[in-house]
């Protein structure tokens, strides 16, 4: 298919873009290039790319494509909870205004990088598809919506599906140390010690960025009629694991790094199990195989051989640090949009 990666020079795109090319994919990115030079490591190669601002795309741009894969979005809690507004306006507005001009351009097939934290806060049992939808962040409620309101569009000609991701991690040459696995090895590396804020009680499911990848490569290459206007957990039950597993995995990857659980900000209300059975039904042969232990040793691996410093690890490959960086310098403006040179 020719296929449109919206956000393919963010740390999940800059994963999808080479694996959906290697399965026979024609892809053209779009990205305004906020985290383009957030790269540890050799500068990845990019597909073609449309330098357009999510809020601005037209049914114009989308002419031609048989899919659209959308990942852009400001991607993390602390982002959304500072500029909530601004989340709903492009987490929500303009993804629904993106998916109405995919389908006004006759793009078949919508794929939509939606995320686990809708659930919110779901105790022990295991969610599935059908679980009441508890999102407790700005970042999350923006999901709930785009699901309902892509939902409402789907016909005939036009076949929105819903990966719901659980965490991720894992390396990618556009690093984010800011989600939990990735930013715990990184505190590992550069001082020794694997700190945990909370009390280490929540449940987290995690799935590594190529697993992430390989469920929309899939749903991508599946009949419509299976993936039509259905939402997909994507993750495996083996990494249904709470915050002190996760640091322990680190711990015991790391040489000479010490565990220290503080329990000074209690316990994150966040907190969920996942069971991921549909999409392995729906879709025979995926899986997601990457244990939580092999992706800390494969970020171990790759920030030791790249030379991970502290300032990069703060200022460069958190998110929330570029963007307030990039507004001080004034190459971004208080609605998050790239300034002209």
């Amino acid at each position: 298919m020719k296929v449109l990666l919206t956000g393919h020079q963010g740390y999940l795109g800059t994963v999808m873009a080479p694996l959906l090319a290697e399965a026979g994919h024609d892809v053209t990115g779009l990205d305004t290039g906020l985290f383009a030079d957030c790269v540890i490591g050799p500068a990845p190669h990019d597909p073609e790319t449309l330098a357009v601002d999510l809020r601005d795309v037209t049914p114009q741009h989308l002419a031609g494509f048989d899919a659209v894969i959308h990942l852009a979005a400001l991607s993390n809690d602390p982002l959304g909870a500072l500029a909530p507004e601004i989340t709903y306006d492009i987490n929500h507005a303009a993804s629904v205004r993106l998916a109405r001009a995919a389908k006004q351009a006759g793009v078949s097939r919508f794929l939509y990088a939606s995320t686990c934290s809708v659930y919110g806060s779901a105790g022990d049992d295991l969610v599935t598809e059908d679980a009441p939808l508890r999102p407790l962040t700005p970042y999350a409620e923006s999901k709930v919506r785009v699901e309902a309101d892509v939902s409402a569009m789907a016909d005939d000609g036009f076949h929105p599906s819903y990966l719901r991701n659980a965490t991720a991690f894992g390396f990618s040459p556009r690093l984010r140390a800011d989600i939990v696995l990735n930013n715990l090895v990184g505190h590992a590396v550069l001082t020794g010690e694997v700190k945990v804020l909370s009390d280490g009680t929540p449940w987290r499911p995690l799935v590594h960025a190529r697993d992430i990848a390989s469920a929309f490569i899939r749903t991508l290459d599946a009949p419509s009629g299976d993936v039509h206007d259905r939402a997909f957990n994507v993750g495996t039950e083996a990494n249904n694991v709470t915050v002190a597993e996760i640091a322990q995995a680190v711990a015991d990857t790391v040489p000479g790094s010490r565990l220290s659980i503080t329990g000074e900000t209690g316990a994150d209300p966040r907190s969920y199990r996942v069971d991921f059975s549909l999409i392995r039904s729906i879709l025979p042969g995926y899986d997601a195989t990457w244990s939580i232990a092999d992706g800390a040793a494969e970020l171990f691996e790759h920030y030791t051989r790249h030379g991970l410093t502290q300032e990069s690890f703060d200022q460069r490959f958190t998110r929330l640090a570029v963007l307030t960086r990039r507004q001080a310098e004034g190459t971004l403006d208080e609605s998050m949009r790239p300034t002209l040179p």
